[in-house]
């Protein structure tokens, strides 16, 4: 690989032999090294090619500012999560978590703290997400010796949850409005009941993924009524549904009032059982 430019002693953008641009890092990688000189690859210990070009750009503007230390933490978050989500995730979460976590840590080495409003809501309905944040405080007090409060492990689980790619489009979700919305489901169903809901249920956990996938179609526009594409089968077991389950389906119509859109029968049927089996456990 030849360098074509140096940030600092441990890192470089060289080109490969395929003339792809990458990004590489390791310790003294470019000490009393030049432009234009091959990259001795033994030193090399990480490596970013980013496909989306802004990212990519965005991305060395950013090593230009912030410690190569941090951001081969963030690397090493960001490969942590997508181990551990099993998910496809945006190149440009290395560079929006590690500018954040940059920040962060400069804001809490001079005595402020940032908090996240929605830090309960994020544990609560993107579990996985948060748990990987309060691992990321960990790596960060370990390996940099910042301890960063609590609340900076709702920061990074948002932006792991915005930089989840759909297989089809990239999305990049409104997770405030998102987990805002399906707390108002849950409490239009638990006054509508007058009860309180099992959260360490299945059926419990079954409903939140059922609404978080609920809010990437309705994102797409996926979810409008479409009476001319409507099977039979699913017209009749929403009435056997309606007949059956009347106190879930009244409360179901709440919650497509509250939408404020038209559910298609298939929407109605899947939304009517979830709330039936939440309610009953």
């Amino acid at each position: 690989m030849i360098i074509k430019k140096i940030f600092n002693n441990n890192a470089v953008v060289a080109k490969d032999c395929a003339n792809r641009e990458i990004v590489a890092m390791g310790c003294g990688i470019a000490f009393k090294m030049n432009i234009g000189e091959v990259l001795d690859e033994s030193k090399i210990e990480k490596t970013f090619i980013l496909k989306e070009k802004e990212a990519s750009e965005r991305f060395k503007l950013l090593l230009e500012d912030v410690d190569s230390e941090i951001v081969s933490l963030c690397y090493d978050i960001i490969e942590y999560a997508k181990n551990l989500l099993d998910v496809e995730l945006n190149d440009y979460v290395y560079v929006t978590l590690t500018d954040h976590i940059n920040n962060a840590i400069k804001l809490q080495k001079d005595g402020f703290n940032t908090s996240n409003v929605i830090i309960w809501e994020i544990r609560k309905f993107y579990s996985k997400e948060y748990a990987i944040g309060i691992k990321a405080l960990e790596f960060i007090q370990e390996e940099l010796g910042v301890e960063l409060p609590e609340d900076e492990a709702g920061n990074i689980a948002l932006h792991l949850i915005n930089a989840q790619v759909n297989k089809r489009c990239n999305i990049k979700k409104d997770v405030s409005k998102q987990t805002k919305m399906i707390n108002d489901i849950l409490n239009i169903v638990r006054y509508t009941y007058n009860i309180n809901l099992d959260e360490n249920s299945l059926s419990y956990e079954r409903f939140i993924t059922h609404l978080r996938f609920f809010f990437q179609r309705l994102n797409k526009k996926e979810f409008y009524c479409d009476e001319e594409n409507e099977e039979d089968s699913e017209d009749f077991l929403l009435n056997q549904v309606k007949k059956k389950y009347k106190n879930a389906y009244s409360c179901m119509l709440k919650v497509e009032k509250y939408l404020e859109i038209e559910l298609s029968n298939e929407e109605k049927l899947y939304l009517t059982l979830h709330i039936q089996k939440v309610t009953i456990n």
